[in-house]
């Protein structure tokens, strides 16, 4: 990273963002920003450059509330992005780029495996990017009032890099929420966390592999990723397993799980803290995960695609398909709508009631199966939708 680079970097993160009114007027708004921008120290010119012809972009917002494809179960999910195509360009790519790929491991403990699950995940080893103007997305997405807190520092993070010369706000594009790349980082972790992996002085994710690559290690790193160690691993589980102990939020020694029955369907249980993740219920396939699994959403929140992407990043060096079983029929749209709704009114928190088997419902439905005695693996049933 250039000095330059650096020393915006610092500044950014030793000033606090002052929250610009969300809504209203667009113009006001962008004067906000932009005053929040100068307080920050960035130069007129640069917030110029980005101001001029902002607009905003109502197909953002309408991608935003609609990402249908997260209300897929983890065997849909997984059997649509996982093809053998990708398999196949995975080990091209991870050729390729032998010596990032090392570097990424050497520099930042991050193994090659989960860069190049998401590096096919999201843009198909840089083919599909995005066409969205980013300048226009981020703001539009820090005008709307339903996380402007999350994205009003990434605008400021942009202008900041305009003032760097490194961001276009005119023809930069990327994906409808801001991110940027082969491997779709947001402009504040291209600012404090971008790699210049190719040495030409410049931090280029859009057409440098090796600084894709190695950008997105250093960020895996700052959110914790633990060198050498595991992230998810297929298991064999007992019928005697305590279900109610599954689950993200119950963590044991790996060594106790085994104690219970459970064991590694390749390979031996790692010796950390671990979760026995059960996508699709007891009858499904089962991963025990170890806190690296955890870092992974820093990437992205959604439950089913860092799944996807543990399990591909494993695949990817050398697991097995998993045993998908069999497990009981996932519930249509309108009935997780309608057991979501169910269980607010038991006094659940599971946030937005929008369809998505997300965490919070996921511990909800975990909590209703103990109460009315019926197997708690965290799998919403037809059967848990009559009985509440």
């Amino acid at each position: 990273m250039r000095l330059s680079a650096i020393s915006l970097a610092v500044a950014f993160a030793a000033t606090p963002a002052i929250s610009a009114p969300c809504g209203g007027d667009f113009s006001t708004f962008l004067k906000s920003m932009a005053a929040e921008s100068a307080a920050q120290g960035q130069p007129e010119s640069a917030i110029r450059a980005f101001m001029d012809g902002a607009q905003r972009d109502p197909a953002v917002i309408k991608a935003d509330h609609s990402q249908g494809v997260f209300r897929k179960t983890f065997l849909d999910f997984s059997q649509s992005l996982i093809s053998k195509g990708r398999i196949q360009n995975a080990a091209v790519y991870s050729k390729k780029y032998d010596a990032a790929f090392d570097a990424a491991m050497q520099k930042y403990g991050v193994s090659r495996g989960v860069i190049l699950a998401f590096w096919a995940f999201e843009t198909d080893f840089g083919q599909v990017q995005g066409d969205f103007n980013t300048r226009n997305a981020l703001l539009t997405l820090a005008h709307d009032c339903r996380r402007p807190d999350f994205f009003q520092p990434q605008v400021l993070a942009a202008i900041a890099l305009t003032a760097q010369g490194s961001f276009n706000p005119a023809t930069t594009q990327g994906a409808w929420a801001g991110e940027i790349g082969m491997v779709q980082m947001l402009p504040r972790d291209i600012l404090e966390r971008g790699v210049d992996g190719d040495g030409d002085g410049k931090i280029t994710l859009k057409t440098s592999a090796t600084d894709a690559i190695l950008s997105a290690a250093h960020m895996l790193q700052f959110y914790g990723w633990q060198a050498g160690q595991p992230w998810l691993q297929e298991v064999v589980v007992p019928d005697t397993l305590d279900w109610s102990k599954t689950g993200l939020d119950n963590t044991l020694p790996a060594s106790q799980w085994a104690a219970q029955g459970v064991t590694a369907r390749e390979g031996k249980l790692a010796n950390l803290p671990a979760s026995i993740l059960l996508p699709q219920g007891r009858k499904g396939p089962a991963f025990i995960t170890y806190p690296n699994y955890k870092v992974l959403f820093e990437w992205n929140k959604s439950f089913v695609y860092v799944t996807t992407a543990a399990y591909f990043a494993a695949r990817i060096e050398g697991a097995a398909s998993y045993d998908a079983g069999q497990p009981d029929p996932a519930l249509s749209a309108n009935d997780m709508v309608a057991l979501q709704k169910k269980l607010a009114m038991h006094g659940h928190d599971v946030g937005k009631i929008d369809g998505i088997l997300g965490a919070a419902t996921r511990a909800a439905v975990q909590e209703e199966q103990v109460r009315l005695g019926q197997p708690a693996d965290g799998w919403p049933t037809a059967k848990l939708l009559d009985a509440l």
